[in-house]
């Protein structure tokens, strides 16, 4: 009997002993649509990075490393201590991209799912992997890759040296048995000796990285406009462009030498030497500090480069553990309310005695993220872990000064649906984490995520949720997970949902309904706290400017008993412990220098009074998020001209 291709190619392989013997073959598609891969059909460079992390996770994994020549980004490596891959399942990936042996019964004679359950790995982990494009996403970075991979008890190694193209029309020809295919690209692939045959892995080395990624690994818009910006010989040009807070350094044009950024080749919030954990864990407090002591309502984009950003949003999206703990491994004894969500339609939280015991076993949650065994992701210093944190959180004025927790589980069978139209059925466990302020503001949404892991970051329209409560959907934070159902939901990049899916539907309309009880719960025990200190309050003066900016803020906040920040002019412009939540900005950035000499009681009056009026504008200008929208040297230009403008002489 005539051997197929496929099998062809296996004897080949199996048939090299080393480079001298390379096996040259030619990468397939089986759909012209999957084809449209080799062009990035992922956003961003981590995007990537991402998809390979799914692929060892997906292999059995227990840990992943990175690793980079950060900041020149001419080269990158993921190694993974995964099952591996034997030359069939290496030849069934390279012949049929987009015909994954994953979730069906091939993938259990080439080894990788589970004998009895095509969903799970052979370890017994819910895949992430589905359609097989997984690994070409690096096609984001690169157009050449090597693959070294070896399944223990191998005395083998199998490399492959991956060179994709560009897809265009025109290239979609019959193969010989008339199908028509699309080369996505030539692979050149060899055995090669093994000293241990326990090892086992797979290792992808990415070289020749593309221009276009390189310039945003390295941040280059950021760096090319402050460059632009000093360049500048008139001193009145200049715009106020601040690099990032943290960074991993910058380059020239060439890409080889650094460059210094006030005094220091790069700035990190860990030091050097530091475990791994530990520098992680420095870098998600040092956003949490921003907020504490610098800016109210911090932004990753302002505080980090994209090769910081990069690796706090993949921290967000793979199966991991959180840095400080699982909300639902918490006791809520002391610092936190607790809510059960009602499935109804038109149901109401009920609350929770949560003290005593986790979260976990008061309300009888999972999360399946507890049950993959150990895996660990490490990116060049870093081991990352989910930088979401929920004690310990900045002092507000609000009137609720403690997190309010919700949290529901859902099964849907869709038994009045057909399994082809429904999916099949849909079942999640969720929380929705609410906090007078949610830091960073890229953490104001919901995260869903399947079987642990999530493409998208955390959707701050909560699923386009129309009612208008802007300022409360900012103090909240939502994880869903997933356990079954939804996957099918996702568009092939991952980082986006079909919303027409049933599953989607359904799931919108839970998450929508869940933020209405949230709503009525929040508003219900801020009343009573306004009531309770309602008397304490009487008889104290508040004037006409100050009462202005607390009513506009207590409108937009949708919180009676709110309290806008207070706005302090200090000598230092830094904030102090006794500063609270308060915006605190340089006198002498805001404030004209007035004339030495003694001032009238009519002058100094006149004075204080501009203050006043200035605090309060800004206050107005928080309340609707405009002042949060640029950075701190711009807000202090901001506040200058509204006092020049309220000091002007009038006619």
């Amino acid at each position: 009997m005539a051997l197929t291709p496929e099998q062809a190619l296996v004897k080949r392989i199996r048939a090299s002993h080393g480079p001298e013997s390379i096996v040259p073959a030619v990468l397939k598609t089986d759909d012209r649509v999957i084809a449209r891969v080799t062009d990035g059909i992922y956003r961003q460079p981590g995007s990537a990075l991402r998809e390979l992390i799914s692929n060892a996770y997906d292999a059995d994994a227990t840990r992943v490393i990175i690793k980079t020549d950060a900041p020149r980004f001419e080269r990158i490596s993921v190694e993974d201590d995964g099952h591996g891959m034997e030359p069939e399942a290496l030849a069934h990936l390279l012949l049929h991209i987009g015909g994954s042996a994953k979730r069906n019964e091939l993938g259990s004679s080439l080894g990788v799912t589970a004998a009895d359950d095509p969903t799970r790995s052979p370890g017994g982990r819910r895949l992430i992997g589905k359609i097989g494009i997984g690994l070409f996403s690096v096609s984001q970075l690169t157009h050449t890759f090597q693959i070294i991979t070896k399944v223990k008890g191998d005395d083998h190694r199998t490399v492959a040296t991956v060179a994709l193209r560009q897809y265009a029309d025109e290239d979609i020809v019959p193969d010989q048995d008339g199908e028509k295919k699309f080369e996505s690209g030539k692979v050149n692939i060899w055995r090669e000796k093994a000293a241990d045959t326990e090892i086992h892995g797979t290792t992808i080395i990415l070289t020749s990285i593309r221009p276009q990624a390189r310039d945003t690994l390295r941040s280059r818009d950021i760096w090319s406009a402050i460059d632009q910006n000093e360049s500048q010989s008139d001193a009145e040009e200049q715009s106020i462009i601040d690099p990032p807070r943290f960074h991993i350094g910058r380059v020239d044009e060439s890409g080889d030498l650094l460059k210094e950024t006030a005094g220091e080749l790069s700035a990190l919030p860990w030091k050097k030497g530091d475990p791994p954990d530990e520098a992680f864990a420095k870098l998600a407090q040092s956003v949490w500090e921003e907020a504490e002591h610098s800016t109210p309502n911090p932004q990753l984009d302002r505080i980090f480069d994209y090769y910081l950003r990069m690796v706090w949003q993949l921290s967000l999206a793979v199966p991991l553990p959180y840095v400080d703990g699982h909300l639902f491994d918490m006791d809520l004894n002391g610092w936190a309310e607790a809510f059960t969500l009602s499935n109804q339609p038109k149901g109401s939280a009920t609350k929770l005695d949560a003290g005593g015991a986790p979260l976990r076993k008061k309300a009888g949650l999972e999360d399946p993220v507890g049950s993959i065994g150990k895996f660990e992701v490490f990116f060049d210093d870093l081991q990352l872990a989910r930088p979401v944190k929920f004690r310990g959180l900045p002092a507000t004025n609000n009137a609720l000064k403690h997190p309010l927790v919700f949290i529901g589980k859902c099964r849907e069978e869709f038994k009045k649906v057909p399994r082809a139209l429904s999916g099949g059925p849909l079942a999640f466990e969720a929380y929705l984490f609410w906090t007078p302020k949610v830091a960073p503001v890229e953490h104001q949404g919901s995260l869903v995520r399947i079987h642990g892991s999530s493409g998208t970051l955390f959707d701050s329209t909560f699923m386009r949720y129309q009612v208008s409560e802007q300022t409360r959907l900012r103090q909240i934070t939502c994880e869903i997970f997933v356990s079954e159902g939804l996957d099918s939901a996702l568009n092939i990049d991952r980082e986006s949902f079909n919303h027409a899916h049933p599953h989607s539907v359904y799931l919108t309309k839970w998450l929508h309904s869940a933020l209405r009880q949230l709503a009525s719960a929040q508003k219900r025990l801020a009343s009573e706290v306004r009531g309770q200190t309602r008397d304490e309050s009487k008889g104290v003066a508040v004037s006409t400017i100050q009462s202005v900016a607390s009513k506009i803020w207590s409108q937009e906040a949708d919180d009676p008993g709110a309290h806008p920040p207070a706005i302090e002019l200090s000598t230092t412009g830094r904030k102090t412990e006794a500063t609270g939540e308060a915006y605190v900005y340089s006198r002498a950035a805001i404030v004209p220098e007035r004339p030495r000499g003694a001032q009238t009681a009519k002058t100094k009056a006149r004075n204080a009074i501009l203050e006043e009026k200035l605090k309060a504008i800004a206050q107005v200008l928080a309340s609707f998020g405009l002042l949060d929208s640029v950075p701190k040297r711009k807000q202090e230009k901001l506040l200058k001209a509204i006092y020049e403008i309220l000091d002007a002489p009038g006619e």
